[in-house]
């Protein structure tokens, strides 16, 4: 029954849009939109990551890597930190299924000293829409060396 609905919607759609000014390639994307109704899961590789001990001033890098084992597109609304200090970057294009994706995180450490935590929230369209990441970090004074 679901297969026969979203025949029906398809087609309708593809009808619709040869009517008006709409193109063949509104059609296609209607189609496919009407097509994906999966849903996205994402996996991270990783969900911490430890840059052990570091030189306070240092800006230290990390990409966090991910896929979507979801049967439809994932897309990440956003991602936040914890900290003004770490900033986050991201792709917002969306992922098919079993498509790849990388988070990209900077730490700044200045001013920085002793243990630190930070967080990075991601959110997204997934079945689980929002994932907590970790990065920690023992930042040590350039005086102390």
């Amino acid at each position: 029954m679901r297969n026969i609905l979203l025949t029906f919607f398809a087609l309708t759609a593809i009808m619709l849009s040869n009517c008006g000014n709409s193109t063949r390639k509104d059609a296609a994307k209607n189609v496919t939109q009407l097509i994906d109704t999966g849903n996205a899961e994402i996996v991270f590789k990783e969900y911490e990551h430890d840059f052990g001990k570091v030189t306070e001033g240092e800006k230290l890098g990390f990409t966090f890597t991910f896929k979507n084992k979801g049967t439809g597109s994932l897309v990440i609304a956003s991602a936040t930190t914890s900290c003004g200090c770490t900033v986050p970057k991201f792709d917002s294009k969306p992922i098919p299924p079993d498509g790849q994706g990388k988070l990209e995180v900077v730490f700044d450490t200045s001013g920085r000293n002793g243990m630190q935590t930070k967080t990075i929230t991601v959110k997204s369209n997934a079945t689980v829409p929002v994932v907590l990441l970790r990065i920690t970090a023992e930042v040590v004074s350039n005086n102390n060396q």
